[in-house]
């Protein structure tokens, strides 16, 4: 497998430390995050919160109220759990809590990319993809390297 050839890069990060999303309701998004998510809040500002899953990054939610715009399923947000089990018991919960946290629309669990998962809209139109993967997908990706030249042509 060919690689890239080394870059230079102007900035040189050390890590990717947050990304942003718009939420209608900063309240009932924090419930759902945390009672149904499982995810870690903190409300830094009247009109904005933190949320994360693990210590390296975090997602600022910004309070939008009507100007919130919505995304599509192309634009999810990854949370990995245990096993194909849990994704399952995700699934049947996001099924049952529908009505309870807002949850927009649930899809059907299926294999694909190399994962089981399913998405699901939460209640300010983000898309969450639940899934199993057996390994470490972030590093495994990475170790794969390009497939693909920068103009889409396979190597």
């Amino acid at each position: 497998m060919k690689t890239a050839d080394p870059i230079d890069p102007v900035v040189r990060p050390r890590v990717l430390s947050h990304g942003t999303l718009e939420v209608y309701d900063l309240s009932a998004t924090r419930r759902f995050y945390e009672e149904f998510l499982g995810l870690e809040v903190a409300r830094h500002s009247s009109g904005a919160m933190v949320t994360r899953c693990g210590p390296s990054s975090h997602v600022v939610c910004i309070q939008s109220g009507d100007k919130l715009h919505p995304v599509t399923v192309m634009n999810h947000w990854g949370l990995d759990v245990e096993s194909r089990e849990a994704v399952d018991a995700a699934h049947a919960a996001a099924l049952a809590h529908k009505d309870r946290y807002g949850i927009r629309n649930v899809r059907g669990t299926q294999f694909q990319h190399g994962v089981y998962s399913f998405y699901l809209e939460d209640l300010d139109h983000n898309w969450w993809e639940i899934q199993y993967y057996e390994g470490d997908e972030t590093e495994d990706m990475f170790d794969f390297g390009d497939r693909f030249a920068p103009d889409g042509t396979p190597l």
